[in-house]
């Protein structure tokens, strides 16, 4: 009995050093800014847009750069509104995104397969038609240069069928009329959240960010 109790209290120490380890990580990260000397300037106007948890990059739907609703069509949401403005995209895991439309549906197995890596991702993709500052929406302007950038790190984001199409993943679990899902590259996890890949795709296109960040605060305290 003892010798158990021995081992469960090592565990329940090694689990707390782990979760200090992680969270006193991502404090200090979050606040070593990249790419500090850069000057926002440029004629294209992206936002980045948290929902108090997850960040999301709002970028225009079309401009001289690139069509984004050639990439993501319009027929695959609900109303199909051709007047949308921007298009805000989000990355994910795809076991999450899909089968957990509020908190109360999180299960233990979804959670433990976002957590450590174990699911595939997705991109949701989501048409506005305008969009305002606020403490969780933040204005970025971006050059051609560095838009084209952004571009190139979305693109490649992007899992792609054998025509070099984006992969539409039909679902009920959809959140509005004018959003879709979309299958995409890589694996979430701790370390690699839907912040990180918003930070890294400010990192990418050479603007301000984190260090490393899992959370949303940590991108936004970048454009206060």
């Amino acid at each position: 009995m003892k010798k158990i109790i021995r081992i469960v209290f090592r565990f329940v120490l090694i689990f707390v050093a782990f979760v200090l380890f992680y969270f006193v990580t991502a404090f200090v990260c979050a606040r070593i800014t990249v790419n500090e000397d850069v000057v926002s300037s440029g004629q294209v106007i992206t936002y980045i847009k948290s929902n108090g948890v997850h960040t999301d990059l709002v970028v225009p739907v079309k401009n001289s750069i690139i069509n984004w609703a050639k990439v993501f069509p319009l027929k695959n949401t609900k109303d199909k509104d051709s007047t949308s403005k921007f298009l805000a995209l989000g990355w994910g895991d795809k076991g999450f995104y899909l089968n957990t439309p509020t908190w109360g549906d999180l299960t233990f197995k979804t959670a433990f397969k976002a957590m450590f890596g174990l699911s595939t991702s997705a991109l949701h993709t989501t048409y506005l038609d305008s969009i305002n500052e606020s403490h969780t929406c933040r204005k970025i302007l971006m050059t051609t240069k560095e838009y084209k950038l952004m571009v190139r790190y979305i693109q490649r984001t992007i899992k792609k069928n054998k025509n070099g199409k984006s992969i539409f993943i039909p679902t009920d679990a959809v959140y509005g009329t004018n959003d879709a899902f979309y299958e995409a590259n890589g694996s979430y996890h701790l370390y690699s959240t839907c912040n990180t890949w918003t930070n890294r795709a400010l990192k990418f296109s050479n603007k301000k960010a984190c260090l490393w960040t899992p959370f949303d605060t940590g991108i936004l305290n970048q454009y206060p």
